[in-house]
């Protein structure tokens, strides 16, 4: 199984509980799994990540093999279809449509329909919201699997050990 990474699992861990100075594991991690487990994210993402000034930044420029590209015909094919469901809400709130095709959540969504992946982010399923499009919304009905940060690090039962050192 495949996951793909959206820019909140990086900001929100970056910020909060696995900030790179007090838990490099997490990121380290990340890395791993890139290579062992298929944790990845997107080019668009990395954009959002490297607009920032800081360690994010740094790091997302430090390891562009965790981005993959949107470039294949697939997902291009896929973003499209992205495009008609979204501009088919009706019920959105002006100019919401236009905020989501803006960003990287619509290419994050076509690539997943593409490879299969599992999106990995921390918005939630609301049905009812009109003020902005949510992952979870489009990926109910392209049928695309979802969960957060918690449930990916519990499904790749990873672990962040520390050794005690004897002195």
């Amino acid at each position: 199984m495949n996951y793909l990474l959206d820019a909140n699992t990086f900001i929100e861990a970056k910020n909060r509980y696995y900030s790179m100075t007090i838990c490099p594991g997490y990121w380290q991690w990340l890395l791993q799994s890139n290579k062992h487990c298929g944790v990845s994210s997107i080019e668009f993402i990395k954009k959002e990540l490297i607009n920032g000034n800081d360690e994010l930044a740094i790091w997302a420029k430090e390891h562009p093999g965790l981005f993959e590209s949107n470039d294949d015909e697939a997902t291009q094919l896929a973003f499209a279809n992205v495009v008609n469901y979204v501009m088919s809400l009706t019920e959105m709130k002006d100019g919401t449509h236009e905020e989501f095709l803006r960003g990287a959540d619509p290419w994050l969504i076509a690539k997943a329909i593409t490879t299969g992946s599992v999106i990995v982010t921390h918005e939630k399923l609301d049905k009812k919201i009109k003020r902005k499009i949510l992952i979870p919304n489009i990926c109910e009905h392209f049928k695309v699997s979802y969960i957060n940060t918690f449930e990916l690090l519990n499904n790749l039962e990873a672990q962040f050990v520390m050794h005690t050192s004897t002195p």
